[in-house]
């Protein structure tokens, strides 16, 4: 547990930095509101993996613990990919172009993917079961319901901005 808090302080910096370029470079934030969800969120689950796990008897599961491990590279190749735009964050950029490349080239959304693959392993690997079920349903909820629609609402605005530009330039020549 000490390793996956470490690890998510050390990204919430990076997140931070790169927040701040983003800013500096004019990016516009979208889905505001719903960001401290996830601050509830990713706690808690921490939280309730350790109490449920150390209940547990402290057993290990290794097929569960190899697959959290194994979504470690995943996550960082997903933030290599990004680079200064990746963030926890939905911050638009003008003048970025949507990244296509590593993982984005097999889904759209492959940090999600290794956030929910954690949610469930993490648990699992210490025998926290309904820490797992709970957190991946709500985990599920918040992406399906309330995250994805903001950053699609956030695409498609600024797709719209960029077509209302393109048009103010082709009728002023």
């Amino acid at each position: 547990m000490a390793f996956l808090s470490v690890q998510r302080l050390l990204e919430l910096r990076l997140a931070r930095a790169n927040e701040r370029w983003a800013r500096q470079a004019g990016a516009v934030e979208y889905g505001r509101g719903h960001y401290p969800l996830f601050f509830i969120l990713h706690p808690t689950w921490m939280l309730f993996t350790l109490l449920e796990g150390r209940k547990s008897g402290g057993r290990v599961s290794w097929p569960m613990l190899a697959l959290f491990v194994l979504a470690q590279p995943l996550r960082y190749w997903v933030i290599r990919t990004l680079g200064r735009y990746w963030n926890t964050r939905i911050l638009i950029v003008p003048g970025g172009k949507r990244v296509t490349g590593g993982p984005f080239r097999l889904l759209p959304h492959p940090n999600y993917a290794v956030v929910a693959l954690e949610i469930a392993a993490a648990p699992l690997s210490v025998g926290a079961w309904r820490t797992a079920l709970v957190y991946t349903v709500l985990n599920a909820a918040l992406l399906v319901l309330v995250r994805l629609p903001a950053e699609n609402a956030a695409l498609r605005q600024y797709r719209a901005d960029l077509n209302s530009a393109e048009e103010g330039r082709s009728t002023a020549s």
